[in-house]
């Protein structure tokens, strides 16, 4: 008799979603109060491991003695150690873009909200206070520039709620060429830079990597132009906050931020950050991707990428396999599609000291013969092709050298 395979949600997750993964004949554990120094006493027996916010560590994952999978519900995964899941083979898989409207929106509330100083409006208003004199003095939007650092989903749908509201806008990212800003319909820039020095909103959409890191620093700010708007709803580790601070006092840079520095681990506590006390300043509590939609997309996305290991052992949008293989030529055997003609070909390749990197076998229609391409660490030598091939089994097999790597 065959035993579920066990899956741990480490965060908050629907209940029709939780039902989705028991029909795939799952074990559901659902824990969504665990914390990242819980983990690793939660992981025993565990293959498949879902998290939103909750941090993986490398402990965890050493005390995961069945781990297989990790996804996670959102799109950054900054919060789990790819490094140790990938040294222990084990798949790390991501939501990208489901949640990408849910935080354009927020992005666009915070435009309003700095421009429009909404919160100090409210405030003053529900204290009894009427001062439309002083609040009466906003810029406005219309025809002031949109500029984005970085050009993902969400960057995009930044860029065409900014149109919409009669902003031009120009963008940076890597990945962006002359012609895909042509087709969005945004004016392509050189660096970060280049952004900050033409824009009147900046909002920042890129990944925290080790290239990210601070990619907001002095020299970004300083380019700003007085007064200008920051917005940040990517993360509080691409900005150098002390060089956004000194913008906010000596050159009056307004800013809005869904990921303010400071904040708490968990979902509630204590934030404190000089910057979140300068005026000008608006923060929210990382909510950018909060909202049923966002949640309903990214929890229908996660359960597709466990029905797809599951059902047929694939990983859609792994984010840690190689994307340069090591292997520098490839065998491909035609066969009979019976027990035993893999193993004489993997048998003969390990008695030479080749290497398999990577390995394919598709099996045609009738189920009598198939195809496997496998990918190989070295040359074989002849006399390991003429052991392959001597096989009766064997139908066919050609060695293909594989073009270098750029």
């Amino acid at each position: 008799m065959s035993v579920a395979m066990n899956i741990l949600i480490a965060d908050k997750f629907s209940q029709a979603h939780l039902a989705d993964l028991s029909a795939l004949g799952l074990g559901v554990d659902y824990k969504p109060d665990l914390g990242a120094a819980d983990l690793p006493g939660a992981l025993a027996g565990v293959a498949i491991l879902v998290v939103r916010s909750t941090e993986v560590t490398a402990a965890a994952i050493a005390a995961a003695d069945a781990l297989t999978l990790i996804v996670r519900a959102g799109a950054g995964v900054n919060t789990i150690d790819r490094a140790a899941a990938s040294r222990r083979g084990i798949f790390v898989a991501n939501c990208p873009g489901k949640n990408a409207v849910a935080v354009a929106e927020i992005a666009m509330g915070l435009l309003l909200a700095v421009d429009r100083r909404i919160p100090e409006q409210v405030a003053e208003v529900r204290a009894g206070k009427w001062n439309k004199k002083e609040y009466g003095k906003a810029d406005g939007l219309l025809g002031k520039t949109m500029g984005l650092v970085g050009f993902g989903a969400i960057a995009r749908l930044v860029g065409e709620r900014a149109r919409a509201f009669g902003m031009p806008v120009v963008a940076w990212s890597r990945s962006l060429d002359e012609a895909a800003a042509r087709r969005h319909g945004v004016d392509r820039v050189d660096a970060p830079v280049d952004v900050a020095r033409r824009a009147d909103v900046v909002s920042v959409h890129v990944a925290l990597t080790p290239d990210t890191r601070g990619l907001c620093g002095a020299a970004f700010f300083a380019a700003m132009k007085p007064g200008a708007i920051f917005l940040n709803t990517a993360r509080a580790e691409v900005v150098d906050v002390a060089a956004l601070e000194a913008a906010v006092r000596d050159r009056g840079i307004r800013v809005g931020t869904d990921v303010p520095p400071g904040e708490p681990g968990g979902g509630t506590g204590a934030i404190a950050a000089p910057l979140l006390a300068l005026p000008g300043v608006y923060a929210t509590h990382h909510v950018g991707a909060s909202t049923r939609q966002a949640e309903n997309a990214i929890a229908d996305e996660a359960v597709r990428i466990v029905a797809a290991f599951v059902q047929r052992g694939e990983v859609p949008n792994c984010v840690n396999l190689s994307q340069q293989s090591p292997a520098r030529w490839q065998l491909v055997v035609r066969h009979h599609d019976r027990v035993g003609v893999l193993a004489h070909v993997l048998d003969s390749l390990r008695r030479h000291a080749i290497n398999v990197e990577e390995m394919e076998n598709q099996i045609f229609d009738g189920a009598v013969a198939a195809c496997a391409s496998i990918r190989l660490s070295a040359e074989p030598p002849a006399e390991c092709m003429a052991d392959i091939r001597g096989k009766g089994d064997i139908l066919h097999a050609a060695l293909i050298p594989l073009p270098p790597h750029m």
